[in-house]
């Protein structure tokens, strides 16, 4: 390659980044996947297209597309939240275990008996398609207001159903005859259990060293987390064990660890997946040959409706049976399972592998994710509006960006009041910060101030406060509760200092003390307990 051919190769990767990006703005208008476009995207510049661009290099797609994964899988771990994915995590990983071996068997059996595939076929397009799309759920589900367990449900199945569908893929696409079924749930079994260890051991000391260092620049901070998430699924793929597992983990501990500059960090992964996800996706409308889609057209259709009308449903109400979820959030979870550039990616595994009708493989899963994602994505708001559960809206989080004081081992703490926060109307005196802990100064309409105690702050405004090392997470979650219930958080149970004293049997000293003993003296119970002991003694 010369230099004139990476100028020209520069001019075009702008271009279509610039195309993709306008692209993402009629995706959020329409409902539109911003997959589809992307896929084609890469179709018009390929050979059947105006561009002309002969690709046809699936090893080298199946290995961008990995590392593509491994950045899309650590930003959607980086926006997982604890408190949501925690009580979603029994769910996701029987949905993710048993509902993958559930999928695959009933797909299988409909693309052999009734699309006419051989089993080695049958078995390979059923354990493709049987993995949820990360890139697809993250991008679509999170435009959604889908009650936080749906939401924490499918976006942990996406992280984690990844590993044990690539175990069965390279299994069946591998030489000679395909393990016997126990051999498979063993390494699968052993895979994600050496992948959940490495992940969660890099992600906590990575998180431990990332709290306790202070860089001196803030743009190294998403560099150094980004790194260590890689580095995670490098570390777990060389172990033998789930490399994605890993790097889902890994993340996610990352992104819950109030590290430094945290905001920044997520909007920096955040770019950085797009250009995976916008890589990804041209790379592989490139590869495919839109020509030869004709004869696997029918196929393709007939086994995505197999898969979305009996496995999908079929391995989500067999999966999560243990826990009786009501039949409106099975239903749809049941819709809900995306496809993406996943199974697209997974598909290429048989290619390199000279497995026979690989290729026809390739076409059946690329028209499946391409047909069936153009139908669920945009219906899926539909569908939980109908289901009666897509009208409830979530508490507005408070973002709050850190900075590390090394000299104070104190740190800086900025966070902005949005539409949403109950912080607005309150004073600075009535948010009861901890001792150690302070505002510091207000931004409003441009100018700023030193607020005293008795200003009161409004939609809009920026806060810095000041916070020493020991006090700083105390701080974080004073201004959460106040952002979310107001100025009596903590006084009527809306934040952890209420409960935390009412186990320990203490009381608050001072003027909140006895505001919240004259709340605990006048509650309905109290009131007829007394009224019964005055009746007692009479």
């Amino acid at each position: 390659m010369t230099v004139d051919h990476l100028n020209q190769l520069l001019l075009i990767c702008s271009l279509v980044l610039l195309i993709a990006v306008a692209a993402v703005r009629l995706s959020s208008r329409s409902g539109l996947p911003s997959l589809l476009i992307y896929l084609g995207i890469g179709i018009a510049i390929g050979q059947d297209g105006l561009g002309g661009v002969v690709f046809d290099n699936a090893e080298l797609t199946q290995l961008l597309g990995y590392s593509a994964l491994v950045v899309i899988l650590a930003e959607g771990g980086l926006g997982t939240k604890w408190k949501e994915i925690k009580p979603a995590l029994p769910q996701a990983a029987l949905l993710s275990t048993v509902g993958v071996a559930v999928s695959v068997g009933v797909t299988a059996a409909g693309a052999h008996y009734l699309a006419g595939l051989d089993w080695r076929q049958a078995l390979l397009i059923g354990a493709v398609v049987s993995s949820t799309d990360a890139a697809a759920v993250f991008s679509v589900l999170r435009n959604v207001p889908l009650p936080a367990r749906l939401t924490g449900v499918l976006e942990a199945e996406s992280g984690f159903n990844d590993a044990p569908v690539v175990i069965l893929v390279v299994a069946f696409s591998a030489s000679g005859p395909v393990d016997t079924w126990y051999v498979l749930m063993g390494e699968i079994a052993l895979e994600l259990a050496i992948g959940a260890a490495v992940g969660l051991a890099i992600g906590w000391l990575g998180s431990f060293g990332m709290r306790h260092v202070a860089l001196p620049a803030s743009g190294l901070y998403p560099i150094a987390v980004m790194a260590i998430a890689v580095s995670a699924y490098a570390a777990g793929a060389l172990a033998h064990g789930s490399g994605f597992l890993a790097v889902y983990l890994a993340a996610m501990i990352l992104g819950n660890a109030k590290l430094p500059h945290a905001p920044a960090t997520r909007g920096f992964a955040e770019g950085v997946g797009w250009i995976g996800q916008i890589g990804m996706f041209v790379l592989l409308g490139l590869l495919v040959t839109p020509h030869r889609l004709v004869d696997d057209f029918v196929p393709a259709l007939l086994i995505g409706l197999i898969l979305t009308i009996v496995a999908r449903p079929t391995s989500v109400f067999t999966a999560l049976l243990p826990f009786r979820m009501p039949w409106q959030e099975q239903t749809l979870l049941s819709w809900a399972g995306l496809r993406g550039a996943v199974p697209i990616v997974l598909a290429t595994i048989p290619m390199v592998s000279d497995v026979p009708g690989s290729e026809r493989v390739f076409n059946i899963v690329f028209v499946l994710v391409v047909v069936y994602t153009l139908i669920q994505g945009p219906t899926l708001p539909w569908l939980a509006r109908r289901l009666r559960l897509g009208d409830g809206k979530e508490a507005a989080d408070l973002g709050i960006e850190s900075a590390p004081l090394e000299r104070l081992r104190g740190h800086l703490l900025s966070t902005s009041i949005g539409p949403g926060s109950r912080m607005h109307g309150v004073e600075v005196g009535e948010l009861r910060m901890p001792k150690g802990a302070a505002v510091t100064l207000v931004v409003r309409d441009g100018a700023s101030f030193v607020p005293a105690p008795s200003t009161v702050l409004r939609q809009g405004d920026e806060l810095l406060v000041v916070a020493t090392d020991p006090v700083r997470d105390a701080a974080e979650k004073r201004l959460q509760a106040v952002s979310q219930g107001g100025k009596l958080a903590g006084w009527l149970g809306a934040g952890e200092s209420a409960a935390m004293a009412a186990a320990a049997g203490t009381r608050t000293a001072g003027p909140v003390g006895r505001v919240e003993g004259a709340l605990r003296r006048f509650r309905p119970g109290a009131l007829r307990d007394r009224r019964a002991k005055g009746r007692g003694a009479r």
